[in-house]
């Protein structure tokens, strides 16, 4: 290793203020620069979830700051006003390719090139900034592109192209690694995988994880009544209404607070206004602290997933709301990352579409306070600092193999 400090390149489409990955990004790269890395991040204005751009900025010009010890450039690209358009999403990425490409490394610039997906064109710029840099290509799937768009409604000729692309440009990288053992697997599945593919989970970032601290508690029994908490990315793949409408067709009391933006969200708005079913309310994402007191004041958090997701993703939604304690109402199929996740740990209620109609979800509560405790027990496996230290030690591995 270097006498100096090692230099990291990484790659992302999201990054602080965005939500979700995009605050999670940051704090992994915060994390490595504490502990001695120089790390620079290449990434899109802020844009995510809301599908805007939040800064004014998007352009043409690339922006440069460095925030708490972390160098960022921050490149423009095109915002889809319908991300689930097949059009809109290849002129997404492509043009956050095109815009990244602009700026390349020269030879020695950066030690090891760490490129996040869920973008197929952040993976592209990847692979010719390692190569430019002459540095190892490090490869983190967040979310499987094509198969994320194809839960997300693209189908036929397009997936399957989506999907052959994105495979092809993965047997690039020489390290892969991805968040979930349904995730590895698939992965593992791709010809021309690596021989292993290494599992680091996601965990909760130190702002938020302080927040829900000061809200969390084992629950014992459940309000009347029953209050029901949604919070995050509001598109296609989460299917949310759906499973509003089969509530709605339910007579039992409860409380269903959605705090969401994104493509489908209007959708969610007007369907409510329309229905006027008083125990639906919904509102904007929070800040860190408003999530943590909704998380305390929940008795159950829901995360639903559109049938046929299968291994493209688990929401980091998850975390915050198993560390509160909150069980975890899962509607999803049984073996993606999130059913496995909720089935194996038994961290709450998993159903499935299938079964939804004729399960009581609302009213079925035998199991409650050892799904509560048994959601705070599996938070620890997400926690900070364990998460940074398997990134450290696959970062060591990669620039020393022989170690």
């Amino acid at each position: 290793m270097p006498s100096r400090p090692i230099r990291i390149l990484v790659i992302v489409n999201v990054y602080r203020p965005d939500l979700g990955g995009g605050v999670l990004f940051a704090d992994l790269c915060e994390g490595l620069a504490e502990r001695g890395y120089d790390v620079t991040v290449r990434c899109a204005y802020s844009y995510y979830p809301e599908w805007k751009d939040k800064s004014g900025e998007n352009g043409f010009r690339i922006q440069t700051s460095t925030e708490r010890g972390v160098r960022i450039h921050r490149h423009g690209l095109y915002i889809p006003s319908n991300p689930n358009s097949l059009f809109q999403r290849l002129l997404y990425e492509a043009s956050f390719f095109l815009s990244l490409v602009r700026r390349l490394p020269d030879h020695g610039d950066y030690d090891a090139v760490h490129v996040f997906c869920p973008l197929v064109g952040a993976v592209g710029y990847g692979i010719l900034a390692a190569r430019h840099a002459d540095a190892p290509l490090w490869l983190n799937v967040q979310d499987l592109s094509a198969q994320a768009a194809a839960a997300g409604g693209m189908a036929g000729r397009a997936g399957s192209l989506l999907a052959r692309i994105q495979n092809a440009l993965f047997r690039k990288a020489g390290t892969w690694s991805s968040i979930s053992g349904p995730m590895v697997r698939a992965l593992a599945a791709i010809p021309g995988s690596p021989d292993r593919v290494h599992l680091l989970p996601n965990w909760l970032h130190r702002e938020l994880a302080t927040e829900v601290e000061r809200h969390a508690h084992v629950r014992v029994t459940p309000n009347t009544p029953l209050r029901l908490l949604y919070s995050g990315n509001l598109g296609s793949k989460q299917d949310l209404l759906r499973f509003c409408q089969d509530l709605h067709s339910r007579p039992e009391p409860f409380l269903f607070r959605i705090h969401a933006d994104g493509a489908r969200a209007h959708e969610m708005r007007d369907w409510i206004r329309a229905t006027a079913d008083s125990r639906f309310i919904m509102a904007s994402l929070t800040d860190e602290a408003g999530l943590a007191e909704w998380l305390g004041w929940c008795d159950y958090y829901v995360v639903t997933e559109r049938t046929g997701s299968g291994s493209s993703f688990i929401p980091s939604k998850l975390i915050p709301a198993m560390t509160s304690g909150a069980p975890i109402l899962a509607v999803c199929d049984q073996d993606g990352p999130l059913g496995e996740e909720v089935r194996l740990h038994a961290t709450g209620r998993w159903v499935s579409w299938d079964n939804l109609e004729s399960t009581d979800v609302l009213t079925d509560h035998d199991s409650f306070e050892q799904w509560s405790r048994n959601a705070r027990e599996r938070s620890a496996y997400y926690e900070r600092e364990s998460g940074i230290d398997r990134y450290e030690t696959l970062l060591n591995q990669l620039l020393i193999p022989d170690a």
